[in-house]
């Protein structure tokens, strides 16, 4: 049995569920958004609860039946509250900033590293070395703060690069001078 499974997804107020078969249709504010079951489990949508039960007693079903409510249940609170990424830049003469629809990145290399935004994610730099990325989808949001974070990922020795804020950096010791 799936413990997560188990527990219903809360509908909060402004948030609108459509059941068309397999697909649930997710209406918040001013973003859409949906989950294809594909079959794998069965929903029902009672009392302001999205409950989610699985096909049958196999295994692969009960998996599929946690991974979907937990799925549903992330769509719910993007629509309603939003996920959000911290970077932190470390180093000297490292830098962002947004120009336009790219947030351009200056890491250290002979050249500025310009990013894309994608269409439904928000980035505001702050005090130029601390990026926050705002998005309704959770997925989408962290695959952005990854690939920003991959352009220069921290080193062990002096910490310089991206990382995430709540990321701990462990630090290697240096050469010694020879006595």
């Amino acid at each position: 049995m799936s413990r997560i499974g188990k527990l219903p997804v809360a509908i909060p107020k402004g948030v609108e569920i459509k059941q068309n078969g397999q697909i649930l249709e997710f209406k918040g504010g001013k973003h859409t958004r949906t989950l294809d079951t594909k079959g794998h489990v069965n929903v029902k949508i009672e009392e302001g609860k999205l409950l989610f039960t699985p096909v049958d007693d196999s295994s692969q079903s009960k998996a599929f039946w946690g991974t979907y409510r937990v799925l549903a249940n992330n769509i719910v609170t993007g629509l309603t509250q939003g996920f959000e990424r911290r970077l932190d830049i470390t180093g000297v003469g490292y830098r962002a900033t947004v120009k336009g629809n790219a947030l351009e990145l200056l890491l250290g290399f002979s050249h500025p590293i310009n990013y894309d935004i994608p269409a439904d994610i928000e980035i505001v730099v702050e005090k130029n070395t601390h990026v926050i990325i705002k998005g309704v989808d959770k997925q989408v949001v962290g695959q952005v703060a990854s690939e920003i974070r991959g352009f220069r990922p921290p080193e062990p020795y002096k910490g310089k690069g991206v990382r995430y804020s709540d990321e701990v950096i462990v630090r290697k010791a240096g050469k010694t001078a020879k006595k």
